[in-house]
């Protein structure tokens, strides 16, 4: 998810490293927190792929900084990762989250709509955090508060994301209508 938060960001707009790990951790710090020894590597790596490119300006007092943006190979590559998501970006939240940050950028309503046909058809399916004999758990049979208010926060925000998921799949199929994706 580091890559896709890379291109993302950078699709936007050209940011000097401290920035963009700033807005990394703003999207997902608090779970998924970005080290300067993860980011760094995979800026380098998406350099040497030609994804990236680095220039240096003038920063404050005498350090210079590195200036990140996305070459043309960059965009295409964001927008391939955003139409043909890995199934764990569908199934984890947090990943789908953060390709949600990002799927505006997909110019085809059509794909980012197969996109949230396919979390839809995760979330249709049958699962629990628990399984008795094989068969999912309900929260009414959970065996302690615990893991029934799990179950039930689980069953609140599927429903939500249902319901918005439905919606926004009208939006983005219906013929004619203004981009609410943008």
């Amino acid at each position: 998810m580091l890559e896709l938060s890379i291109l993302g960001f950078l699709y936007e707009e050209p940011l000097h490293g401290y920035e963009l790990k700033s807005r990394i951790h703003a999207l997902s710090g608090h779970v998924r927190p970005v080290s300067d020894g993860a980011l760094y590597p995979a800026l380098n790596r998406l350099a040497a792929a030609g994804l990236v490119d680095q220039r240096t300006e003038p920063g404050s007092g005498a350090t210079t900084r590195r200036i990140l943006s996305l070459t043309p190979a960059g965009r295409a590559r964001l927008l391939t990762r955003l139409s043909e998501p890995k199934d764990v970006e569908i199934s984890d939240g947090q990943r789908f989250f953060t390709l949600l940050s990002f799927l505006r950028h997909l110019p085809d309503r059509a794909a980012q709509a197969t996109v949230l046909r396919r979390r839809q058809a995760f979330l249709d399916a049958p699962t629990s955090f628990f399984y008795q004999e094989g068969e999912p758990v309900r929260a009414e049979e959970a065996p302690d508060v615990f893991r029934q208010g799990m179950l039930r926060i689980a069953r609140a925000t599927g429903s939500e994301e249902r319901a918005w998921l439905a919606e926004t799949i009208g939006v983005l199929e219906a013929p004619g209508e203004q981009r609410k994706s943008d």
